[in-house]
């Protein structure tokens, strides 16, 4: 597979693939935690950040081959292939970033992201000309196909899992590995085939040179780079957040919204400058194509922040509640929820699984389609409390 390629450049190819995997999936993987005026530009990040790793490994890869030495690039195929791996990246977060990520809604997206990469890949070869003809192998172009499938459905299987830290350097190697994987074997099932003597392959369009396309690639690997290195820079507002939630309970957001107001004490689900908690409410109202339904609080695995507004999670998918966070909070049964995070609320009788994650932690909550929810460092201890997994603290 890799007879005649240079090897270092072999080695960079599956490094930039790397690099670009854990910036995209990094971006990715914030999606869900953010209020929805960020999820746009996270996602074109992501989106962005993945296909120039895509990319420019695919183009990498093209440099360390051993082509004729006649062999120039077409612009035109290289732009559209570009496009056409940005555009079904895109797409493929966008879905898997609303609503309930079912199986068939992960699977769908791998495979249109997978033959998005494979068809990238062969767009981006019709590209390379010169005075002789590519054949492909069959056997091979099926196989690569399979590869980039795999590789698409382990990265988005971490995107979804909002994995950090070593997860997610290993979930990156892995896809680096898959996608450059991919790239090898289809060109293993390349064949180049010299045209007879005297004919000569007609070049229409504009052309660029491998030495033009070396310093494209270059600039492209910077980029990745500094946004892989940007990446691990610490958010600096976050901190202060969980600094300020750990030392007084309160959060940024809602210190920044009132900063004269007194801080009140906190109500029993743990929330700041609240109205005293209402009787129990034995139903929440959910929003629906044909009107207002409602859900049984029975029902209710988590509540989650949006805007002004909130989704609850009922075990199968998320639904909008006109109620917002504090409203939601205040109707809710104390012994039976917990607000784990300043956008956050759980139903501890339905936790199965808590792990300690960066600063803070995650749950994860049960149902026909399970889910994860973060944990504030202050929340921490009261959680393992209320799950009888340590005393609380006084």
């Amino acid at each position: 597979m890799f007879e005649g390629h240079d090897p270092y450049l072999v080695a960079l190819s599956v490094v930039i693939a790397i690099l670009g995997g854990y910036t995209g999936f990094g971006l990715a993987a914030r999606i869900r935690g953010t209020p929805d005026a960020s999820h746009r530009l996270l996602l074109a990040g992501a989106a962005f950040f993945l296909s120039v790793g895509i990319w420019t490994m695919h183009f990498v890869g093209m440099l360390a081959a051993p082509l004729p030495a006649d062999s120039v690039y077409l612009v035109l195929p290289m732009i559209v292939s570009f496009l056409m791996c940005a555009l079904v990246v895109g797409i493929s977060l966008f879905f898997v970033s609303i609503g309930t990520a079912s199986m068939l809604r992960v699977a769908s997206s791998a495979a249109l992201l997978g033959l998005g990469i494979v068809s990238m890949h062969y767009v981006g070869m019709h590209g390379l000309a010169g005075n002789f003809a590519m054949t492909h192998v069959t056997g091979m172009v099926a196989l690569s196909v399979v590869i980039a499938i795999a590789a698409a459905y382990g990265g988005l299987r971490a995107f979804l899992a909002r994995r950090g830290g070593l997860q997610l350097l290993l979930s990156a190697i892995a896809f680096g590995v898959a996608v450059s994987g991919m790239h090898y074997t289809a060109m293993a099932g390349m064949e180049v085939v010299p045209l007879a003597a005297g004919a000569h392959h007609h070049l229409e369009g504009l052309v660029a040179s491998p030495q033009t396309l070396s310093l494209v690639v270059a600039v492209l690997c910077f980029v990745i780079a500094a946004g892989f290195l940007l990446s691990l820079v610490p958010d600096s507002r976050r901190t202060a957040s969980a600094v300020v939630e750990e030392t007084t309970g309160t959060s940024v957001a809602d210190a920044g919204a009132a900063p004269a107001a007194p801080r009140l004490r906190p109500v029993p689900l743990g929330g700041v400058g609240q109205p005293p908690h209402a009787a129990p409410a034995p139903r929440l109202p959910v929003e629906g194509a044909d009107g207002t339904h409602f859900i049984a609080s029975a029902e209710v695995r988590s509540v989650r922040a949006d805007a002004h507004y909130t989704k609850i999670h009922d075990g199968i998918r998320e639904r909008m509640c006109p109620w917002s966070i504090s409203e939601a909070e205040a109707h809710l049964d104390p012994s039976l929820f917990l607000r784990v995070h300043r956008s956050h609320i759980v139903a501890l009788s339905h936790v199965t699984f808590v792990r300690k994650e960066g600063d803070g932690a995650i749950v994860e909550l049960d149902g026909a389609s399970p889910h994860r929810v973060p944990v504030s460092r202050a929340k921490i201890a009261e959680v393992k409390a209320r799950l009888g997994l340590a005393h609380r603290t006084v």
